[in-house]
């Protein structure tokens, strides 16, 4: 992270991070079933299902704020900032299991680790990008940072798809970084500040396929949008 501004973990990393067990973090799998419709995109597509919800860390403390709409400005998000949209909230028992339980602050201390020891103001972001329409598109806006300090992105599911590739940039410079996770619950940390990031569009291999991601950002000084 210090020197290049992002780190890949697999699942065996993010377990010893967030001192959690492998079979607590699959256990949430089954939650991103049922994600409702994202009715806020512009390009007119209908792949892309979601929930969101915002904590604030403090410490070993992670508290779930008052429901609140997702913003960013149209200047990290060109296509969807500048607007208000409201989500339905990640679930209660799925807030209160013990792998988010042990996530939300262990990202916390690695966020004040490399900026500095603070509150942190969490936005995290259940995602199901599916290929009913033949094509789904996991960052629709394209390359981009979200104007936060560290991004989180895990690999919850991919099943029957091909694509997805994840591709990170230094936001200053020309070099850049492709892959693609596939194991489930490997994760892409990234410091907002130094990179811009984009998945590609998945296609369908056989039949109707999905890829489940869980985002979560952490912001110092408080939310987007205030």
């Amino acid at each position: 992270m210090r020197q290049q501004g992002y780190a890949v973990l697999d699942p065996q990393g993010v377990c010893q991070i967030a001192d959690c067990r492998l079979d607590e973090l699959l256990a949430l799998r089954p939650s991103w079933n049922g994600l409702p419709p994202d009715n806020y995109l512009k390009d007119g597509g209908h792949y892309r299902r979601r929930r969101h919800s915002c904590f604030v860390v403090n410490g070993s403390a992670g508290t779930q704020s008052p429901h609140r709409a997702h913003w960013q400005p149209v200047e990290y998000n060109a296509l969807h900032g500048g607007m208000q949209r409201w989500f339905d909230p990640v679930n209660p028992a799925v807030v209160q299991s013990p792998a988010w339980q042990a996530l939300l602050p262990a990202l916390g201390r690695v966020s004040s680790a490399l900026k500095r020891t603070q509150p942190w103001f969490v936005e995290a972001h259940q995602f199901r990008i599916d290929t009913e329409g033949g094509i789904g598109r996991p960052t629709p806006e394209g390359a981009h940072r979200d104007g936060v300090d560290l991004v989180a992105v895990f690999l919850v599911d991919r099943q029957g798809i091909k694509g997805g590739e994840t591709r990170v940039f230094e936001a200053d410079g020309p070099a850049g970084q492709r892959f693609t996770l596939t194991a489930p619950w490997s994760m892409l940390l990234l410091d907002d500040e130094r990179v811009i990031h984009e998945t590609t569009p998945i296609q369908p291999l056989q039949g109707q396929g999905h890829r489940d991601t869980l985002v979560l950002t952490y912001r110092a000084g408080g939310f987007q949008g205030g």
